[in-house]
């Protein structure tokens, strides 16, 4: 599905050439954790060619280029912030893909991008793949964060809420130094979840801790990878020594038991 389109041409007698993209890859070198499956979150392509958009296009995507003979294609992976449809964005920390392309006319051109994090990007991870576990259960949760391992060897965390527990919160260790006005902050986030999840901020001033509530996350039975952005709340925290980034789940009694699993998360900043 075409979600924008910006052609540079207007000639009604113009036959077009075409590009297919079926999907984006992530260069597994370039990423600190280990992905739990090919599913990496980048759900469109922002089409550039010669630095003219050409559109912003739902993968996978086959769609018209009027333009002839080798140009240079530019390739930005997009992504739905907070997993929100209707706030498709350029992810700002993968850097673009650029190929060379003949467009021959009526000819479909089929490309595979592939993208790198940016090398100025810096993290805050936790795989379960270490030894030790940068994240802490917080003060309000009712129970342990547990360790478990997939039948394929994967660690994961993973949160149960049942009989009278009714709250799993952890948080992050301290994050100091993340950038403000306006630079870009991002929790990038696997899951799966039989109930509804919380993502927040607790910001740490000198003499108090203000929790920002974020952002609700729908239950899915399946790995599922989301990109929150934290930007503003960042920003906002003007003369904050530090910030935690926190996931809680409440107990949804509807239920028997509440699960809640996650993996390779990450604070891109």
């Amino acid at each position: 599905m075409i979600v924008i389109v910006s052609c540079q041409k207007d000639e009604t007698d113009t036959i077009p050439a075409y590009i297919q993209i079926d999907s984006i890859t992530l260069n597994e070198e370039s990423d600190p954790t280990s992905p739990l499956t090919n599913d990496n979150g980048i759900t469109d392509a922002w089409v550039y060619v010669n630095d003219q958009l050409q559109g912003v296009y739902e993968l996978p995507a086959k769609f018209p280029v009027l333009e002839e003979e080798v140009q240079t294609l530019r390739i930005k992976a997009g992504i739905k912030a907070n997993g929100i449809a209707s706030s498709r964005i350029p992810y700002p920390f993968y850097a673009s893909y650029f190929e060379d392309v003949n467009f021959t006319p009526n000819a479909t051109t089929t490309t595979q991008p592939v993208v790198s994090y940016l090398e100025s990007s810096q993290f805050f991870t936790e795989d379960f793949e270490g030894i030790g576990i940068d994240l802490e259960v917080t003060a309000i949760s009712d129970t342990t964060l547990l360790e478990l391992v997939d039948e394929e060897g994967n660690s994961y965390g993973c949160g149960v809420l049942n009989d009278s527990l009714f709250t799993f919160e952890i948080a992050t260790d301290e994050l100091k130094n993340l950038p403000q006005a306006g630079a870009p902050v991002f929790l990038e986030l696997d899951y799966k979840s039989n109930t509804q999840f919380l993502v927040g901020v607790y910001v740490n001033y000198p003499q108090s801790v203000i929790q920002k509530d974020l952002l609700w996350i729908t239950p899915k039975q399946d790995w599922n990878k989301i990109y929150v952005n934290l930007t503003s709340t960042i920003s906002e925290g003007i003369n904050a020594s530090s910030f935690k980034v926190f996931i809680g789940m409440k107990r949804d009694f509807s239920l028997t038991e509440n699960t809640l699993s996650f993996d390779n998360l990450k604070v891109v900043y």
